[in-house]
């Protein structure tokens, strides 16, 4: 499945971004491809939700009893329980979440039947991250107009980088950082106390199609802590053989 956000490594359920002011809507992935699930996640985390993941049906109406999510992204040929299914029977013990179908179906009366359950939306695979997350924004202004509407700004202790003014702030004063700075910092900030590898960040910050030096992320990361981390306590950790992590360091 093409898309820029990069993978990563194990779905977690659930799993937070970095803080916002307000949180951003809580959205829960369900796929029986790890694979797809960790890209969807990743692309979403990037943009500031919340997500949580389950591998089947059965796992998903149980997260669904005991959790409050903004939307489902819900794959219809689930091993246990038909996606169709999954979101007939949330509709019907009174669950107001969105919906929206993914599916590799490609006839017309599939798409008809996950909106006749109870559905808001549907993309057929293969699809675009891009697209995705395009068409999930779109369903939640419609059925959740006051998500997001308070605040653009990403937080990770006295860390603060706005995502619609492209500004940064560590300890109130402010930072200038290049597109390219902010781009990486912005993919640290959202995956706060993650460790991202090298591939990783090349493939959120430059892209999948980057054929450069991967050395790079050490030149830019360098970059970054001069600007960021003149302050103390320093934020931007070197995580040995393994990659680069924005946390506290340890005591």
């Amino acid at each position: 499945m093409p898309g820029k956000p990069s993978q990563t490594a194990g779905a977690q359920s659930p799993s937070v971004s970095a803080g916002r002011f307000t949180e951003g809507a809580r959205v829960l992935v369900v796929d029986d491809e790890p694979y797809i699930t960790d890209l969807i996640s990743t692309a979403l985390r990037f943009e500031g939700f919340q997500t949580a993941v389950a591998l089947n049906g059965t796992e998903a109406l149980k997260l669904l009893s005991e959790n409050t999510f903004d939307m489902v992204v819900l794959d219809v040929m689930l091993p246990d329980i038909e996606g169709t299914e999954v979101c007939r029977r949330l509709r019907e013990s009174g669950h107001q979440e969105a919906v929206l179908f993914l599916t590799a179906r490609d006839a017309s009366e599939d798409a008809v039947a996950g909106l006749r359950s109870g559905g808001d939306d549907y993309m057929t695979k293969p699809f675009s991250l891009e697209e995705l997350v395009a068409r999930i924004q779109a369903v939640l202004r419609r059925t959740r107009p006051g998500i997001g509407a308070e605040s653009s700004r990403l937080v990770y202790e006295d860390l603060v980088v706005d995502e619609e003014t492209f500004e940064v702030w560590r300890q109130g004063s402010p930072v200038v950082l290049t597109a390219t700075e902010f781009h990486l910092l912005h993919f640290l900030i959202s995956n706060a106390r993650r460790v991202l590898s090298k591939s990783q960040i090349i493939e959120s910050v430059w892209g999948y199609e980057f054929e450069g030096d991967p050395n790079i992320v050490e030149t830019y990361v360098s970059y970054l802590r001069k600007k960021i981390d003149c302050f103390d306590p320093p934020l931007i950790q070197t995580i040995r053989g393994l990659g680069y992590s924005l946390r506290l360091p340890r005591d």
